[in-house]
């Protein structure tokens, strides 16, 4: 009873209105601070961090020692935002005692024009710790669900050997041959996989939007380009924009690099994106386009819609993602969005988990209307 007391007065805050009767003790008392110094609005009390840059790695030092990794990385995000500690981002001090987090990079890379030279290389090696771990988690996974498909998606009705043979797809274009005194299926015709040629088997071009409220969608898409990159049977490109459109795919052998040439805020034209994009595609029927954005055009949206249409036209599996994030349900256009999925290319938001198979799903060419209504609205 006492561990419930104890909890539900470490969760209300304390007060009088609280309910619980406990008082703190011992170590208890420096995570009630600790809560308190982001979380506790009330005015008679003396919450906050002010704008001191030694309180404030002391609370960070406090938060790790009291707290899971995942909650450390909510409380810091919440402390920016509450507290407004942007500007102490910028001290190389406070930099080497976050806890490193996808969030924190975006913002990192948010405030890259105004970072003083002192604290950019130790921004960098947030970022590349952050980017380090989701190349790891995330790598071999690209790579199994591509190959993958890109074996699948190569067919023949003369398979070498019997392991070959794709017995799913056999069985369903022979069911008309089936006898149903002996119960079996007479296959006149095998359908098997082939030898995957050597060299490029797909083309794909990320086209990503930079606004600020895509922040978290830039940092896994960076990180996803650099390993789609490193596949020899894929040709990958990786294209930014807001208002202007920047060609990052020389850098995608370092995504540290990708990510700090991007310019996180400002206005968005899609419209020039997609142009730009549509110039790097020379095989439609064998490329993959795939535009991260929230669908705000800021340019030429019937333009826009066009262009898209023409692509699909010419046969380009287009694929459009409202956010590739953790982040929950995104904020979208939902009039661009519709108006894609009445020309066949559906909108959709995708976690990183879930990028790997979706790429094996494009490159396969399956429908991926499926998407579009598991994901968030």
């Amino acid at each position: 009873m006492d561990e419930r007391l104890r909890r539900w007065r470490m969760v209300l805050g304390g007060g009088e209105a609280d309910g619980t009767g406990f008082v703190p003790q011992g170590s208890d008392v420096r995570m009630d601070e600790a809560l308190d110094a982001v979380y506790d609005l009330r005015p008679e009390r003396a919450g906050g961090l002010g704008a001191s840059a030694p309180r404030v790695a002391r609370w960070l030092g406090d938060i790790r020692s009291y707290f899971p990794s995942t909650v450390v990385q909510v409380m810091q995000q919440d402390a920016i935002e509450r507290l407004d500690l942007t500007s102490l981002l910028l001290e190389p001090e406070m930099l080497e005692a976050v806890e490193p987090d996808v969030h924190l990079v975006g913002t990192l890379l948010a405030l890259n024009n105004v970072m003083p030279d002192r604290a950019r290389e130790s921004a960098r090696a947030v970022v590349r710790k952050v980017v380090s771990e989701l190349e790891r988690e995330m790598a071999q996974r690209v790579r199994s669900a591509v190959d993958g498909a890109l074996n699948r998606s190569a067919r023949t009705n003369r398979p070498r050997r019997a392991a070959d043979i794709d017995w799913d797809r056999t069985i369903r274009v022979n069911l008309r041959h089936y006898l149903p005194d002996r119960r079996t299926v007479v296959p006149s015709r095998l359908v098997g996989y082939a030898r995957r040629r050597r060299g490029v088997q797909r083309e794909v071009v990320l086209c990503v939007d930079q606004s600020g409220s895509m922040a978290s969608s830039v940092v896994h898409a960076g990180v996803f380009g650099a390993v789609l990159a490193s596949m020899g049977s894929l040709k990958t490109s990786l294209v930014v924009f807001d208002t202007a459109v920047a060609d990052l795919t020389e850098h995608l052998h370092d995504p540290v690099e990708v990510l700090f040439g991007t310019q996180l805020g400002g206005g968005t034209d899609i419209n020039r994106a997609v142009a730009y994009a549509e110039g790097l595609i020379s095989r439609p029927a064998d490329s993959i386009f795939v535009l991260v954005s929230d669908l705000f055009e800021g340019g030429a949206r019937q333009e826009m819609l066009r262009r898209i249409a023409a692509m699909t036209r010419a046969g380009v599996q287009v694929i459009v993602l409202l956010a590739l994030s953790d982040d929950g349900a995104p904020f979208y256009d939902h009039d661009n969005a519709a108006a894609l999925a009445a020309m066949g290319v559906p909108a959709f938001a995708c976690t990183p988990d879930a990028f790997p198979a979706l790429m094996a799903a494009a490159i396969e060419r399956r429908d991926l209307a499926g998407w579009a209504e598991r994901a968030p609205s």
